[in-house]
């Protein structure tokens, strides 16, 4: 039997946790603070904890407050996803998939995708929430997400498979002032005294891999003098003089003035996006997005 009394007192713990704040937390939860701090002290007299340090300042989380606070946080996300699958049921939707996705998948995969499906079945449910590349198996294997969209490569899993979806080539991100920005093709190998600004392996550990593989087939193992958690960080930390990046050549657009993104000599094709799922769950809506992207009916996809 579900304990209702817990989920609100969990509910109010996420609440002072992500404030550090029990005034902004009862502000932001539409009560007034001594009922607050009166709840979470029966949390902490129930779990026989303390959760929180209070000071004039504000509210910081104890050692044990910051080691639940994940399962809390998790928790509260399957709760979220639970009561909209609830309403729409009882609004007469059928059907729900859940995407996770990268930033970048966001803005140029999914709203070709998810216009496609909702012609297509006008009941269907979908909730989308942004991922790092490295949360995506784990994610699918757990059945957090149905469909993920990130930077993957390779063999994922015995029950995870993939399929690449957009592939561009490899260019280097360099300050205009840079000794090679006139030219008009880069050899990799000329990069080997460069500091480099690359995409942190703990977001995508496969493109990171990738990246120091292309280098050192160059002949050189690249000195990283910052890992960002994504291309446009790189982007922006070249521009800051802070290095120089390999980059998708496509991000030559979004290169501010003091930027320039130059091709490399050597055709490196790197995977931009690509989309998995789990074989062990059966989805329909899996299944039909899958088939959709395969046949070339949705826009923005390559055919």
């Amino acid at each position: 039997m579900i304990n209702f009394r817990l989920v609100r007192h969990l509910w109010l713990f996420l609440a002072v946790a992500e404030e550090e704040h029990f005034g902004r937390a009862a502000k932001r939860l539409g009560m007034s603070q001594p009922p607050l701090t009166e709840q979470i002290q029966t949390l902490e007299s129930a779990l026989k904890v303390k959760l929180f340090e209070r000071s004039r300042r504000g509210a910081k989380l104890t050692p044990v407050g910051a080691a639940i606070l994940p399962a809390v946080q998790k928790f509260a996300e399957q709760l979220e996803r639970l009561e909209l699958a609830v309403r729409e049921a009882v609004q007469g939707h059928s059907g729900m998939l859940t995407i996770g996705a990268i930033s970048s998948a966001m803005v140029d995969t999914l709203p070709g995708l998810i216009e496609y499906l909702k012609a297509q079945h006008p009941q269907l449910t979908i909730s989308v929430k942004e991922i790092d590349s490295v949360e995506a198996v784990p994610a699918l294997e757990r059945g957090d997400v149905d469909l993920a969209f990130a930077r993957l490569e390779g063999e994922l899993g015995a029950s995870i498979q993939s399929v690449p979806l957009k592939e561009d080539r490899l260019a280097v991100a360099l300050p205009r002032t840079h000794r090679l920005a006139e030219m008009p093709r880069i050899r990799l190998a000329s990069l080997a005294d460069e500091a480099f600004v690359i995409f942190s392996r703990h977001v995508s550990p496969v493109y990171y891999d990738s990246l120091i593989m292309t280098c050192r087939e160059a002949g050189f193992s690249p000195r990283v003098l910052h890992e960002v958690r994504s291309v446009s960080s790189q982007i922006a930390f070249v521009g800051c003089g802070q290095g120089i990046a390999l980059v998708p050549a496509s991000l030559k657009k979004a290169a501010p003035e003091n930027v320039v993104v130059k091709p490399l000599k050597e055709a490196v094709k790197v995977v931009t996006t690509a989309m998995a799922w789990s074989t062990s769950r059966e989805n329909p809506m899996v299944e039909a997005a899958i088939a959709a992207i395969s046949a070339g009916k949705v826009r923005g996809m390559p055919r």
